[in-house]
Parts: C-alpha cells; structure tokens; sequence
C-alpha cells in the first residue's frame, strides 16, 4: 500500500524577493525523512509535481498510520489548504489512482 499526499502547488505568500516560493516542499520531507529514520513509515519514492499539486510517497505501515502522517503534513505551518491523501499501490499506473481522502483528518 502507498499513500500519495498531494498537497497544492501554491507559492507561500509574503517570501522575500528571490526566494524559493515553495519552502513547504523541504520542510514536508525533511519530517517524512526523520520518520523513516525513527522507523515510522517509508518515504517511497522522491517527491515530485504533477499539475496543480506536489505528490509525496509514504509506505511501509497501517493505512491508519500513513493517513496520520498524511494528516501531519497537511498541517505544518506554511503548507497550503486543500492537500488530499490517496491510498493506492505501487503498481498504479499514475498518480491520483485510488480511495481520496481529505486532509487534515478530524480529530477523534
């Protein structure tokens, strides 16, 4: 199982003159990597955009424990509002194929 994390590809606003407009990208892996380093899930593949939105791999748990890291993502500071998980596979044969899920996930 894969959760994609599509998160819109939307500059942040009120950035200094020439600086990079998506900061949120770095920040969303660097906490996927330290995940998988303590463990948690694996980052599947590089992230990369497709269209409208910027798409990050998670694997290696629970569907409930890769919707929660989806989750977790979505709500870092600086990370634009609408991001969406998708379960899917890694035999997909493109991005967006699945169950959608929106993010943040409510509170239980």
């Amino acid at each position: 199982m894969v959760v994609e994390i599509h998160v819109p590809l939307l500059p942040t606003p009120d950035l200094p003159d020439g600086a990079y407009p998506f900061p949120w990208i770095e920040e969303i892996e660097n906490v996927l990597f330290s995940l998988e380093d303590r463990g948690g899930v694996s980052v599947f593949d590089d992230g990369e955009d497709d269209g409208d939105a910027y798409v990050f791999f998670v694997t290696g748990a629970s569907e409930q424990d890769l919707l929660a890291v989806a989750s977790r993502v979505a709500t870092l500071p600086g990370v634009p509002a609408g991001s969406v998980a998708v379960v899917s596979n890694d035999e997909a044969e493109e991005f967006g194929l699945g169950r959608r899920v929106a993010l943040p996930l409510p509170a239980l």
